[in-house]
């Protein structure tokens, strides 16, 4: 199949089906939270869904599938154990508030259809990358885009991991974590996730008129400068915790760079 509109087709429904799915699933649990670590996993079932079904060159297929694997598990899983144990999110708890009885309705729109949409659009420089059958060899815009997706994935993993830990540590309750890759940016999750798309944007260069799928890294980049990333993280710490003001003050909210001296 090498037929875009067929390819999205499907693709699509197999978005709106897993999202449905996972509304079913958060209404047994009473937990809409579920859907974000589902987030990750629907781009490797997306992925995968075009590695089978188109029939684009192998080894950019490969590439591409591959790379979102491994980083959409990953996501899953530190997600998953983020979140064990403590319940619904606060975000959702807020909607479950605002929307009251129907909010077991209503979060199948504003929560799950929301988020399929979001993922197929996203998803789009995944599918475009594994139409095309040429060029039949992997050039110099997949190394580049592996290599920057490499670094992005790298920085999102590590300053996870490094939250996790700090978090962990009972000392640290009350604490503002300014350490290791948090002392240059107050999301540098976030700089790594958006750098790993670009990444993949530049692998999806390579297929012939590819580039209109900038709409893909645009569009997360946009959700993590604006929407549900730095903007509504950092509204909801600074209600909760206002000494968080002069850790924003001396750190950069994204792109890393070394911060001002932290005041005595």
């Amino acid at each position: 199949m090498n037929t875009p509109m067929s390819l999205f087709t499907i693709t699509f429904g197999a978005a709106l089906a897993l999202m449905i799915l996972v509304w079913l699933l958060s209404l047994v649990k009473r937990d809409a939270s579920i859907v974000d670590i589902f987030w990750g996993l629907g781009f490797v079932l997306i992925a995968w869904i075009a590695c089978v079904v188109t029939e684009g060159f192998s080894g950019r297929k490969i590439l591409i599938t591959g790379l979102t694997t491994v980083w959409g598990l990953r996501l899953a899983a530190h997600i998953f154990w983020r979140g064990r144990g403590t319940g619904e999110d606060r975000r959702y708890q807020a909607w479950r508030a605002r929307y009251g009885e129907s909010f077991w309705w209503m979060s199948l729109f504003t929560v799950f259809g929301l988020q399929a949409g979001l993922l197929w659009l996203i998803s789009l420089v995944l599918q475009v990358g594994q139409l095309s059958p040429t060029p039949e060899e992997l050039g110099w815009l997949d190394w580049a885009g592996t290599t920057l997706w490499a670094g992005g994935f790298a920085f999102e993993a590590i300053s996870d991991w490094q939250l996790l830990r700090f978090k962990a540590d009972p000392a640290n309750r009350g604490k503002i974590m300014d350490r290791g890759l948090w002392a240059y940016s107050r999301h540098p999750n976030y700089f790594g996730e958006c750098i790993l798309w670009w990444g993949l944007f530049f692998i999806t260069l390579s297929t012939p008129g590819s580039m209109w799928t900038i709409v893909s890294p645009l569009t997360i980049t946009f959700l993590l400068l604006k929407v549900s990333g730095v903007t509504l993280l950092e509204k909801t710490i600074l209600e909760t915790r206002p000494e968080y003001r002069e850790y924003m003050e001396r750190t950069s909210a994204f792109v890393p760079r070394p911060g001002r001296r932290k005041k005595s």
